[in-house]
């Protein structure tokens, strides 16, 4: 027979004893760590580890700021705010705040006993160009994170080529005029066509308005809206901003040498204000983003700069005068070939670039050679270097061709303890050498050079 459950209302069940705790003990919150340390010998493994410790520091301490010096330059490993510098300049900078990684900080400047410093994460925009593909080559050998931004307008993959398959190395091809989202520690700023050939074949692309762009959307701008998108993205950020401005904000120069106080001499309406004007304005968005967004921003205004992987017909004067000469041409002069300018190694500037934007100083620096050439003199180191039977033809002068261009450096020498160090004559068979090659070695390269100016 199955078991039932009765329930039996009447029946009362038993009470049970109310719960009353324990009386807590005086100062139980102190002795029982105490009793907890003494049982199995905790403390004395604590003393143990400590002693440990103390040993291995004592030891292996950790080393301070070690220096190399390649290619004579004295080197410092840590802070990286001050890589590449010379030793006194080292101890201008060595107060400065250190900037070792997208959102980390070391305000003591060294590195931990076992790691490795932190390279940045940094975007060149203009990075496949001629001064910027050597800008790339030294940050990723310092051993940063590049990120590459270029539309190759002027630009070439054949560049940055040898970084293809580097975990440190990105390619984007975007056109800067079109916003762009990354997470990035610094921003160089190098896109824009620079030579003559190349701004004035779209003047409108190098410089346009916001305003203007509206109505225009099939055209594209570089110097404002690129510049504009890009500071917008080194305040969302949080990056550090270095603007490539040029020598020709100073124009047709009434000041010889220019100092970075002078205003310049600018034709607004000529055939080169668009470039002209166009960095004058990027300058002058470059701070209105530092007063009003609190950017952290550079500028270097450089000179005319020369070397390897510079376009062959980009209508500037050396990469003119070389090629004509390497393929038995006239070496074409425009005016009298007396109006002057200072030539600068490729290197020498990307060693200031970096100085600039590691550095505490905003700017702007005059970055370029101070050692001034005619447009003659040019013409006979290139006849000395590639063919002295070479001719020299002469035509008329290009519209607000400047008379001269010298920079003065002093505030450079002062602030960022840079000088250019590579003279023209040891520099020039250097491009000569990878001019011959791509020349003689790529024929779609090889097509007349004889319009461009003496910029």
């Amino acid at each position: 027979m199955g078991s039932e459950l009765i329930y039996r209302g009447s029946e009362t069940q038993p009470a049970s004893d109310p719960y009353s705790p324990k009386p807590v003990k005086p100062w139980t919150s102190v002795t029982r760590p105490i009793h907890y340390l003494l049982r199995e010998q905790r403390l004395l493994f604590v003393f143990v580890g400590i002693a440990i410790a103390s040993l291995i520091f004592t030891v292996f301490p950790t080393s301070p700021a070690q220096y190399a010096a390649p290619h004579g330059r004295f080197t410092t490993l840590i802070p990286d705010s001050i890589t590449y510098l010379p030793v006194e300049t080292q101890k201008k900078f060595s107060s400065a705040p250190h900037r070792l990684g997208f959102g980390s900080a070391n305000p003591t400047g060294k590195i931990p006993l076992g790691l490795k410093r932190k390279g940045l994460r940094i975007v060149v925009t203009g990075g496949a160009g001629f001064v910027g593909s050597h800008l790339v080559d030294r940050l990723i050998a310092r051993g940063d994170s590049v990120i590459v931004v270029d539309n190759f307008f002027t630009g070439r993959k054949e560049n940055v080529m040898q970084h293809f398959g580097n975990p440190n190395f990105e390619l984007i091809r975007h056109d800067v005029v079109e916003p762009l989202l990354l997470e990035v520690d610094q921003i160089y700023h190098l896109a824009c066509p620079a030579s003559p050939v190349h701004y004035k074949f779209n003047p409108v692309k190098t410089i346009i308005s916001s305003s203007i762009l509206e109505n225009l959307d099939s055209i594209n701008s570089t110097n404002v809206v690129g510049t504009l998108n890009m500071l917008g993205l080194a305040k969302r950020v949080g990056a550090r901003f270095l603007l490539t401005s040029t020598s020709e904000v100073y124009g047709d120069p009434l000041q010889h040498p220019q100092k970075e106080t002078y205003w310049g001499n600018v034709n607004p309406i000529g055939v080169r204000s668009c470039y002209d004007e166009g960095k004058r304005t990027a300058e002058t968005l470059t701070m209105d983003y530092h007063r009003g967004a609190g950017v952290e921003v550079r500028i270097a205004r450089i000179f005319n700069t020369y070397g390897p992987r510079m376009c062959i017909d980009d209508g500037r004067v050396v990469s003119n005068f070389v090629a004509q000469a390497l393929r038995k041409e006239p070496l074409t002069v425009y005016g009298d070939g007396k109006q002057t300018r200072s030539f600068q190694y490729v290197s020498d500037l990307v060693e200031g670039l970096m100085r600039l934007m590691e550095g505490e100083h905003i700017g702007p620096f005059n970055l370029g050679n101070p050692g001034e050439f005619t447009m003659l003199e040019l013409a006979e180191v290139v006849q000395e270097t590639i063919d002295p039977d070479a001719k020299i033809e002469f035509r008329p002068n290009t519209e607000d061709d400047p008379h001269k261009r010298k920079p003065d450096i002093a505030r450079a020498k002062e602030l960022l303890g840079w000088e250019p160090k590579v003279a023209l004559r040891k520099g020039l068979p250097l491009m000569v050498s990878d001019f011959r090659q791509r020349i003689f070695g790529d024929h779609k390269e090889g097509s007349n050079t004889n319009s461009g100016s003496s910029s």
